[in-house]
């Protein structure tokens, strides 16, 4: 019986070998197969043209030497770094010239210090194609960036300002006769005239600077007739007959002209709510000469209050905003909304002599501290 099991064992270890041996003689043979068809390979012919074609049909992807595609990605990088640039570049000339057109079509340099009364159309309106579109453009990109800045907080208002929202009614203003050229701030209340209360502390301040402020004019005044060269300080005439020599224009300070003036500059100083900060901002003299006329015209924005100082008002000038007839008073002060349609004539005879007042442009009373602030980044001077 021992002799059966060792038997046994003895024929399972056989067979085991017989495997191993077996396995390894199969392994033996693979690789002599593949030698032998790697050494097939070497006198292939015609007949073997069929397993080629199908060999060269396979794709073929080589592999890419690592210093021409870092070349290549750096040229790809470079090109497109310069596309970048060039397309930044001409995105921030379009929004200079945009508010540049802006601000001399509505903001003040067309229309500073008491020739707004100029009969020139506003951007926008009828006749005129304007740059409201890209205007209202880059009052939005403008926007954006203050508020990145600082915050939305307290911006509602603004905001749809710059999105361009519509007039009161969904139309050009309140019955067709407010056509704010620029920029249009909903639920301010509105309102041709502004009770002087609303400013009372500016409108005391310029009202007891009244001597100061006409001495200042009588310092600088000539004749007016045109028949000499203007002097120092004073704008070319914007309307015939219409005359501005302005202390401020489009929010930036005239050094020379406040010099000339310093009673004039030292009341502007004082005042809370003038626009100093601002294109939509100015301040000086106007005069109308007698026979004049300035036909109908509307101011860019409905966020400021026009302040006009009577220092010289002969019989038979007049001033009617939004329908309503007013007439200035000397030494005392009128609060316009010049975003309403407004006309300015001096009806009286040459012997006269001319209107005079004194315009600063004040923020509307019911505009906000945190809208101010951001209108003035919005339409900072110095762009």
């Amino acid at each position: 019986m021992k002799e059966g099991r060792r038997g046994i064992q003895g024929g399972e270890k056989t067979s085991e070998g017989e495997r191993t041996k077996s396995g390894e003689f199969g392994r033996e043979e693979a690789m002599e197969r593949s030698s032998g068809e790697l050494g097939r390979q070497a006198s292939w012919g015609l007949e073997d043209a069929p397993g080629l074609w199908a060999m060269a049909s396979l794709p073929l992807i080589p592999a890419w030497p690592l210093p021409l595609a870092s070349s290549a990605f750096t040229l790809l990088l470079g090109a497109l770094t310069s596309l970048f640039l060039w397309y930044c570049y001409r995105l921030g000339s379009q929004d200079v010239q945009a508010l540049e057109a802006g601000s001399r079509a509505g903001g003040g340099r067309g229309e500073p210090g008491g020739c707004s009364e100029a009969g020139r159309p506003s951007p926008g309106s009828p006749g005129e194609s304007g740059e409201g579109p890209r205007t209202e453009g880059l009052v939005s990109r403008r926007l954006r960036a203050y508020a990145r800045r600082y915050s939305w907080a307290g911006m509602g208002r603004v905001r749809r300002a710059a999105q361009g929202g519509p007039c009161p009614g969904g139309g050009p203003g309140v019955l067709g006769i407010q056509r704010p050229g620029l920029l249009f701030l909903p639920d301010l209340p509105s309102a041709p005239f502004v009770p002087r209360d609303a400013q009372r502390h500016d409108v005391e301040l310029l009202e007891s600077s009244f001597p100061a402020i006409l001495r200042d004019f009588g310092a600088v005044s000539w004749d007016f007739s045109g028949t000499t060269p203007l002097p120092r300080g004073w704008s070319p005439p914007l309307a015939p007959g219409c005359y501005q020599l302005l202390l401020y224009q489009a929010g930036r300070c005239q050094p020379n002209n406040c010099r000339r003036c310093p009673g004039a500059y030292r009341a502007l100083r004082g005042l809370r709510s003038f626009m100093s900060a601002n294109t939509f901002g100015n301040a000086g003299f106007s005069v109308l000469l007698p026979g004049v006329r300035l036909e109908g015209r509307c101011g860019p924005t409905n966020a400021r209050v026009r302040c006009h100082l009577g220092l010289k008002i002969p019989p038979g000038c007049e001033l009617v905003v939004g329908g309503e007839p007013q007439c200035w008073a000397e030494g005392h002060c009128l609060l316009v909304d010049d975003s309403f349609l407004h006309t300015v004539a001096h009806n009286g005879a040459p012997e006269d002599g001319p209107r005079v007042i004194f315009i600063v442009d004040l923020w509307h009373p019911n505009v906000a501290g945190a809208e101010r602030q951001a209108l003035d980044f919005v339409f900072a001077p110095d762009l």
